[in-house]
């Protein structure tokens, strides 16, 4: 039974019965609503802001438990690069050194992928830049790893021709020279003997006798056998492969012709003086990947240390060349 409200009714001093209209009915129920929504609200409100809620807490576990992954993956990956350096070091310092070969350059081994939206399908999330830079980082080990491996090819390659390379390096002394007697003027700045002019010397000068014999310093082909009235006078160029080449000048003749594949030792032609040179001698050259080098450093196989340090002494100390 709903209970009946009085008003005291300070005229009559009598309590007079309250009766509502039905649109004050309305309004009165349409106020307590509103009020009673506006509580609800502001309560929901309050605990949306301070309060989790149990998926909430579900997500925010389940968030840290991939930043946790993350930085584990993170780790493996750091250690991947360290591993990986590691290899890229020894591939360019150790292996490529023993056969001769240039390293990788840096740009090749860093090259990054083409294209700026490469990404582009991991964006517009709340973690982008993570799940970006992991996938970034992951396609340039992939990278450094693929040019890595085709390096390893490269090595397995030239382990496997290592003999016919190390008897293709011009390893001996182009003729006969005991004591190192025969040894005149070596690589640097000389004296020329006809201009009388300060010029490099290209390679090292044997003086023999005309017809002395002369070597091939390593196994290859004849590339080129050449006369001529100046400069090199007769001469000789022998491709050793492996980017090595020698010339042998002032020949006074020839054992060998072009395209004649020659093994280390063998007699290619003899000591002359053709060409532009005062005195009968070899002038001899080495060449690697098409550079003029120092030929005192090549002869492994004919020089114990001290008959190398004596070599270099008496090459270096002739003020004059013999061409």
């Amino acid at each position: 039974m709903a209970k009946v409200k009085y008003k005291f009714n300070h005229n009559s001093l009598q309590y007079d019965k309250i009766v509502f209209t039905s649109k004050q009915k309305f309004y009165r129920f349409l106020t307590y609503f509103t009020a009673t929504l506006v509580i609800a609200v502001i309560y929901n409100v309050f605990f949306i802001i301070f309060f989790d809620t149990p998926k909430e807490k579900g997500l925010m576990r389940e968030n840290q438990q991939l930043a946790t992954q993350y930085e584990v993956l993170n780790n493996r990956f750091d250690l991947v690069d360290k591993t990986l350096e590691d290899l890229q070091k020894r591939d360019d310092n150790i292996y490529r050194v023993i056969f001769e070969a240039e390293p990788i350059p840096p740009s090749v081994r860093s090259a990054g992928f083409g294209g700026t939206n490469r990404y582009i399908d991991l964006q517009g999330f709340k973690n982008s830049d993570l799940v970006t830079e992991t996938a970034r980082r992951l396609d340039k080990i992939t990278k450094q790893l693929y040019v890595q491996s085709k390096s390893y090819d490269e090595v397995i390659e030239m382990a496997e021709n290592k003999e016919e390379m190390v008897a293709s390096v011009p390893a001996i002394m182009p003729i006969s020279n005991k004591d190192l007697r025969r040894t005149a003027s070596g690589w640097g700045w000389r004296i020329h003997p006809i201009y009388k002019i300060r010029k490099f010397h290209y390679g090292m000068d044997f003086t023999a006798p005309t017809g002395t014999e002369i070597y091939a310093t390593g196994d290859g082909v004849v590339e080129v056998v050449e006369v001529s009235l100046r400069g090199y006078g007769k001469r000789v160029i022998i491709n050793h492969g492996f980017g090595y080449k020698t010339l042998y000048a002032h020949l006074n003749g020839f054992n060998v012709k072009k395209g004649q594949k020659v093994k280390r030792a063998e007699v290619i032609g003899y000591v002359g003086s053709t060409g532009t040179s005062t005195a009968p001698h070899l002038h001899y050259e080495v060449f690697k990947n098409n550079k003029k080098v120092n030929p005192v450093h090549y002869y492994f196989n004919d020089l114990t240390p001290e008959e190398f340090d004596k070599m270099i002494f008496i090459s270096s100390n002739s003020g004059q060349s013999f061409d």
